[in-house]
């Protein structure tokens, strides 16, 4: 599985009654910004959880860089960034930050602090009281602490849910100049529109991976003039 970041095949996971993962196979390969694009409750979030080693599926095969995700993290090479900002409102970003920095065995914090402020362009507020700040800044901050400890894999859950136009493109310059430097990132969205950004898709409906491919790949196999139409199809001829 050389030049893989992710491998997963034939995952399973219940929480009780529900199936949120009923066989999932997706690959990742080092470098790629790959989206995984689907309804909510579609298991994007429960997939990402099992990459973050949070999750313990039944069944099937999960590796990040070769690895158990539980090593992967313990390792540094996993960055989380969740759909809320795991922050604390009452500190300052700095302050945060330096937290961040202490549970990860930063060392360098002076400087991990500065680079990845530097990344989401945040330096003026690392001052400011997170709970003061606008929810656009407030996400930043959170995506500012999954950068903290330079990992090789990003996990993106919904990340520019509630941000508007300008800031989500601003996020994605950040993407993309971090995926230049040769991170890996794995974005969750339900935001259609945002396919064209990823190097790659994987359309996923009820825990599992029914069409992978680019978004112009995708629309040509469906027959469709959109993505949206495109999932709609794929999803149809899958049930």
């Amino acid at each position: 599985m050389d030049g893989l970041a992710i491998f997963a095949q034939g995952v399973r996971k219940r929480f009780g009654a529900v199936e949120a993962l009923r066989g999932l196979d997706l690959t990742v390969r080092e470098g790629e910004i790959v989206g995984l694009l689907g309804p909510n409750g579609s298991g994007k979030t429960t997939f990402i959880r099992a990459l973050a080693g949070l999750v313990r599926p039944e069944a099937g095969k999960v590796s990040v860089f070769g690895r158990a995700p539980g090593q992967a993290v313990a390792a540094g090479l996993i960055g989380y960034m969740t759909q809320a900002a795991a922050l604390y409102g009452e500190l300052t970003v700095e302050e945060n930050l330096r937290f961040f920095c202490a549970l990860q065995g930063r060392r360098d914090t002076e400087r991990a602090i500065s680079e990845a402020l530097g990344t989401v362009d945040l330096e003026d507020r690392r001052r400011a009281i997170v709970s003061t700040l606008s929810g656009g800044m407030r996400t930043r901050v959170s995506l500012a602490a999954a950068l903290l400890h330079e990992p090789r894999l990003l996990l993106l859950d919904e990340p520019t849910v509630g941000v508007d136009p300008l800031l989500r493109r601003d996020f994605w310059d950040h993407f993309r100049a971090l995926a230049g430097r040769g991170v890996t990132i794995l974005v969750s969205s339900h935001v259609m529109d945002e396919a064209a950004r990823c190097d790659r898709l994987g359309l996923i409906r009820a825990g599992v991976v029914i069409a992978e491919g680019t978004a112009a790949e995708l629309t040509a196999r469906a027959g469709a003039s959109d993505l949206e139409s495109a999932f709609v199809r794929l999803a149809e001829a899958s049930a």
